[in-house]
């Protein structure tokens, strides 16, 4: 099968009894009769946040809003002639309006508030069933395809990219922070750990595989701070839009940092006292998110 990438949000929902909103999938989907979150595609240039607000009342009739960002996961379906890959944000949710409902002639036809005794039973979305502390995330074995060669003059860019980064701390509450390579957006400025998802991969297993490879640290990723997005478009060649999510992130036994992958987008690792950062070059993610905890 071929490859398809996409970027989801989705949302965690309960009424004060502690059972949750599903939607089941129609038959005009490609899993007839699962039950997942409600939630959906992010638009290209959408935050996350907005879209799983819009896709909640298209699939439901419920006006929500976000209470928080709450974890992210990849989601593996079948949809041929494609092998699907969602890299999906999920939130915390509050019903602020609306009346329940079927989604009207679309890939749901039920919507329906499922007690948590109710949901073993269900025949549940892996996304779901990850959501709700009922299965572990898992990853299918991925041969990624090769670059694509583009012959002729360079051409109009357009797609969505998920990251995953994170703040990197020690024992002594020092943060691992990496410098930008030359050449790169953002060349000179210090920068969270982290990178793109590869092809197949859980978002926890990339950030974990970036963070050795941009600074030979092992370490322990917790909770997710926040998920952010960025829009660039313009007259020139790029039209993109990335999502990022930003988790906590510990090392035990700190060492030197030492970049690993050599020739890539990071030149250098280093491990900085919360007093030394300010005076440091930071890239936007890592002042806000620094300056914030300070």
């Amino acid at each position: 099968m071929k490859w398809r990438r996409r970027i989801g949000a989705y949302g965690v929902c309960r009424d004060p009894s502690g059972a949750v909103l599903l939607a089941r999938a129609s038959a005009a989907s490609a899993r007839p009769g699962t039950w997942s979150l409600p939630g959906g595609g992010v638009g290209h240039g959408e935050h996350p946040a907005d879209a799983v607000v819009r896709q909640v009342a298209v699939e439901t009739g419920l006006k929500v809003e976000v209470v928080r960002a709450r974890d992210s996961t990849a989601e593996f379906v079948a949809r041929p002639p494609y092998l699907e890959h969602t890299d999906a944000v999920i939130y915390d949710l509050a019903v602020t309006g609306g009346r329940s409902r079927p989604e009207p002639g679309g890939n749901t036809d039920a919507a329906d508030w499922v007690p948590a005794a109710g949901l073993p039973t269900l025949p549940l979305s892996s996304l779901a069933a990850y959501a709700l502390g009922l299965a572990r995330a898992a990853a299918p074995r991925v041969t990624p395809p090769p670059p694509r060669k583009l012959a002729g003059p360079p051409r109009r860019v357009r797609g969505q990219r998920f990251g995953v980064y994170g703040l990197v701390t020690d024992p002594a509450d020092r943060v691992l922070l990496t410098l930008i390579s030359d050449d790169y957006p953002g060349a000179g400025q210090w920068h969270l750990p982290g990178g793109g998802s590869d092809l197949g991969e859980q978002p926890t297993d990339a950030l974990r595989r970036e963070i050795i490879e941009e600074s030979g640290q092992r370490a322990q990723v917790g909770e997710l701070l926040q998920v952010t997005h960025r829009y660039t478009s313009g007259s020139g060649s790029v039209d993109w839009h990335s999502v990022r999510a930003v988790y906590q992130v510990s090392v035990a036994v700190p060492s030197v940092p030492r970049v690993l992958d050599a020739g890539g987008s990071t030149s250098a690792a280093a491990w900085f006292t919360r007093e030394q950062i300010p005076a440091l070059r930071l890239t936007d993610v890592a002042a806000a998110l620094l300056m914030a905890r300070a």
